[in-house]
């Protein structure tokens, strides 16, 4: 079955609700204009419920059924944008420097108000939907946050879906996979301190340098030597800051970076081991350490069931062969993982095309992936919730 008739007479204006959003991108959870708009439209829509404030400023409309009676399922879209300067060139272009939607939250936001449009028009399905618009998915948590704050007890929703782009993936096709889709995205900074005095007489220093980048070359043996290779984990060190002159040793380095691990094993490994990998290294070259380690969001794991729900809507949308329900698991992070922790469900890419990556100045959502975001959105809720 193609994308719905109704979703595709829709392209046009939720296109022109993108556009706006793509505009007015605001950052973390400061998506202030973006939850009122949202919740606009959701009034507009004739929702039974819509609620604001849920994870500081997160909206959910609540569409009940033809029959009110049954089961809640939640669909989530993220809202808000990253600090980039955007490069397009396009006539929607942000109008707010050094912010821009980067990531295509505009057109999650937008295609899962084009299914509450539709869902709430219609109502064909027995039960109620739960549409989830939250803030700071780019590293706030935001999703953690509307967890903490009671939104599945509050709607007693049952299952919850969550749908992000993939450039690359063409417009119309899906990908998903059961268990880890994402990674959990852990971040740590290590503090090497030493003994600092002048470059010309090392012997009398304990070097912060050079111990801290023994540790950072000691460090890539976690994923090479420590952990199963079929079993995934990433060590990065993104940053290195020591000195403050040419002929002067320093007393102190600093090295910080991110594990991510596509498994809870790896994730306990990867911390471990930097604790005492860099604590070895310092105790060797009568150094001391200091680390900070944050386990940031969890792996993305999706439930087995919700997962062959998901694959069979996006298939009655694009057909058996432009749905791929085997993808592999991507490294990249996604805070859909603590909803996913709370309640059974799945996530699935949809494509975007051939557009710049994700999370560069140039890319922009593709506005043709829209009907096909909206129908998978109304065929999903009203196959989970069947009358």
């Amino acid at each position: 079955m193609p994308i719905l008739n109704r979703a595709a007479e829709l392209q046009e204006e939720v296109a022109g609700w993108r556009r706006h959003l793509h505009q007015h991108p605001e950052i973390l959870f400061a998506v202030h204009e973006t939850a009122a708009f949202v919740e606009s439209k959701l009034r507009e829509f004739g929702c039974n419920e819509v609620v604001t404030g849920l994870g500081r400023t997160g909206v959910v409309g609540i569409i009940r059924g033809r029959n009110g009676e049954g089961r809640t399922i939640g669909l989530r879209a993220d809202m808000d944008a990253l600090p980039i300067t955007e490069q397009t060139g396009k006539d929607w272009a942000s109008r707010s420097a050094g912010k821009m939607h980067a990531c295509g939250h505009d057109g999650h936001t937008a295609m899962l108000l084009g299914a509450a449009k539709y869902l709430a028009d219609t109502r064909n399905f027995q039960g109620s939907v739960a549409v989830i618009f939250q803030p700071a998915e780019e590293g706030g948590g935001g999703g953690n946050e509307m967890v903490k704050d009671g939104m599945m007890e509050r709607f007693q929703i049952a299952e919850v879906y969550g749908m992000h782009n993939l450039p690359g993936l063409p417009v119309g096709a899906f990908a998903t996979r059961k268990g880890p889709i994402m990674a959990a995205t852990d971040e740590f900074r290590v503090t090497v301190k030493g003994r600092g005095g002048h470059a010309a007489m090392p012997h009398e220093t304990i070097d912060p340098i050079v111990i801290a980048a023994q540790m950072v070359q000691a460090l890539q043996m976690i994923a090479s030597r420590n952990a199963d290779p079929v079993d995934a984990i990433v060590v990065s060190v993104t940053q290195f800051k020591a000195g403050f002159a040419h002929n002067v040793i320093p007393e102190e380095a600093v090295f910080s970076g991110t594990v991510r691990s596509l498994s809870d094993h790896n994730r306990d490994l990867g911390e471990a081991r930097i604790r005492q990998i860099t604590e070895g290294i310092a105790a060797a070259h009568a150094a001391t350490v200091s680390i900070w380690y944050d386990r940031n969001y969890p792996v993305t794991f999706n439930h087995a069931e919700e997962t062959d729900h998901a694959i069979q809507a996006a298939a009655t949308i694009a057909g058996d062969d432009n749905v791929d329900g085997d993808v592999a698991p991507t490294l990249g992070g996604e805070d859909f993982s603590y909803m996913l922790n709370a309640r059974p469900g799945a996530f699935i890419f949809i494509g975007n095309g051939d557009t710049a990556g994700l999370h560069h100045p140039r890319y922009d959502f593709n506005d043709e992936a829209i009907p096909h975001g909206i129908s998978y959105w109304v065929r999903l809720a009203e196959t989970r919730l069947a009358a």
